[in-house]
């Protein structure tokens, strides 16, 4: 027998937890469902939150967004739950202290060479347990490849939605809409 559910669905009443097997993954969530309880700091729910989420929600950040976001923030740590990954793009590195869950190698030394340091968040508990001189930063998660393809229908007006094509080749839906020699071009 089913269960009548009605429209919007049933309520998630529970928190998302970790489906990780990493045991340092395992441990900080401890760590920090302990800090979130103990201490009034959001800091540490935030934190709490964003290490029991998926993958998917936890967006690598480039070495580039995260020295801009500190341009001003002389002293504080970035905090990024996710990874940190270099960019060629970016020639001076300046001297930053960031904390995430792992860095890229190439990420690390670029830090490091620049006279920073790289934390991980059990070192951060230690420093600095009620978030005080931090900057919480993510990854933009709407990035993804697969974003592109969710929206309004392609070819509809106003839509920016990419379609899903078998092959980028001239014969593969490339005539009407697509060109304007072949009727318009949306």
């Amino acid at each position: 027998m089913g269960i009548d559910i009605e429209a919007g669905g049933r309520v998630w009443k529970r928190p998302r937890v970790t489906k990780s097997d990493n045991p340092y993954v395992r441990l900080l969530v401890k760590l920090y469902r302990f800090l979130a309880r103990r201490t009034d700091s959001k800091f540490n729910k935030v934190i709490l939150k964003r290490l029991n989420m998926t993958r998917k929600s936890r967006p690598p950040i480039s070495l580039q967004k995260v020295a801009h976001q500190m341009k001003e923030k002389n002293g504080k740590i970035a905090c990024v739950v996710g990874t940190v990954t270099d960019d060629k793009r970016l020639y001076d590195v300046p001297k930053l202290t960031v904390c995430a869950l792992r860095f890229t190698e190439k990420a690390r030394a670029s830090i490091v060479k620049a006279g920073g340091e790289c934390l991980t968040f059990d070192k951060l508990a230690l420093r600095s347990p009620l978030g005080k001189g931090t900057v919480l930063l993510r990854g933009p998660v709407k990035a993804r490849e697969a974003e592109k393809y969710f929206g309004l229908a392609p070819g509809v007006p106003g839509s920016t939605t990419k379609q899903r094509v078998r092959s980028k080749g001239r014969k593969f839906e490339k005539a009407r809409g697509k060109r304007k020699s072949r009727g318009y071009k949306v």
